[in-house]
């Protein structure tokens, strides 16, 4: 086979365009997260954006007061709210070691042991141990890096009010290179947005709205350290499967043991007649009406995307299972090769 001077040019540019695709890795990969947060945070944003442009008149104006909005949202409160954040941190760090669970041991499991409710004792305290531990030690890494995140956070909001503004740009940028039919592409991008809607307002925005009464809950029955206990709430409660639960069981449990049987059954009851159901309204209105998404998978997406990328692998991680899962469905029903057509 002889190798002609077309064929060399052409291996050449391959390499040259592999050489830019690892170099452009390698330069994104230190703010990927920033990137993908703006991204995302601007994709949630994006129905305020169009609705503010129709009052506004200009894209330009309605990105601002998005991005504006955003900033009071997100920056204003953790600038007041950090020494707060960092004190009640170190406070449940302080409870872990003082808690005292032999009474309930003994209640749950009244004919055991004395050796095995020491047993039991010790390793529930010791994981308690390890989860405060660990978020005592994460606050002094943010407040010791906080030039750093905030350089990040700038970027963030930098990626969020750019990709508000061309939003129409950067989408006919992105489907200009879809190898894809016209009819098909319209089928597919209707895909891929009921699925991220799906997940983005079915699982994220409803499991924030989830969390935020758990919080309201730990406010409004004086709950200790209510604040970090309500991060905790929030987070978890994105998370399918897990909830809130996590947080105001234990909370239930600490309320009995330190003397406040009824108002701990007062807190379990708002939060099993009002905060859980939450969940299930949202997403039978955003997962079940836009796609069949099995809670597994979402998951198990949510699970391995966290330990990959970090907090946004929350998001990430079940969409690329989900985008996936789409590709092996079409390739299944033999309908794969239509998305090539040309017509």
């Amino acid at each position: 086979m002889v190798i002609t001077e077309k064929d060399i040019k052409k291996i050449s540019l391959i390499a040259f365009l592999a050489l830019l695709v690892i170099l452009t890795y390698l330069i994104i990969k230190p703010v990927l997260f920033s990137v993908l947060a703006g991204l995302i945070l601007a994709y949630i944003f994006l129905p305020v954006h169009k609705f503010l442009v129709r009052l506004v008149k200009s894209k330009t104006l309605s990105a601002v007061i998005v991005s504006l909005i955003l900033l009071v949202i997100i920056v204003v409160p953790l600038w007041y709210l950090l020494p707060l954040i960092s004190k009640q941190v170190f406070e449940l760090f302080k409870i872990s070691q003082e808690l005292n669970l032999t009474p309930i041991i003994k209640t749950i499991f009244p004919t055991a042991s004395e050796q095995f409710i020491s047993q039991i004792d010790l390793a529930a305290k010791s994981g308690f141990s390890q989860v405060t531990s660990s978020i005592v030690s994460s606050t002094v890494n943010l407040l010791v890096n906080f030039v750093t995140i905030s350089l990040h956070l700038l970027l963030t909001a930098f990626v969020f009010f750019f990709s508000l503004r061309d939003e129409d740009k950067l989408r006919n940028f992105a489907s200009g290179l879809l190898p894809l039919g016209k009819n098909q592409e319209k089928q597919f991008v209707k895909q891929f947005k009921d699925i991220t809607q799906s997940i983005l307002y079915g699982q994220v925005v409803a499991g924030l709205i989830q969390g935020v009464l758990a919080a309201f809950a730990l406010y409004i029955f004086g709950i200790p350290n209510a604040f970090i206990l309500s991060i905790f709430a929030i987070v978890l409660s994105v998370i399918p499967v897990i909830g809130p639960g996590f947080v105001y069981v234990p909370v239930t449990i600490y309320m009995v043991i330190n003397g406040n049987p009824l108002l701990a059954v007062g807190y379990f009851l708002f939060n099993v007649i009002i905060v859980s159901p939450i969940e299930n309204v949202f997403r039978a209105h955003f997962v079940s009406r836009k796609t069949n998404l099995s809670q597994a998978i979402i998951l198990i997406g949510m699970v391995g995307g966290l330990f990959l990328f970090n907090i946004i692998g929350l998001i990430l991680g079940p969409l690329i299972l989900a985008y996936l899962i789409t590709f092996l469905k079409a390739y299944k029903e033999n309908t794969l090769s239509t998305f090539f057509d040309s017509s």
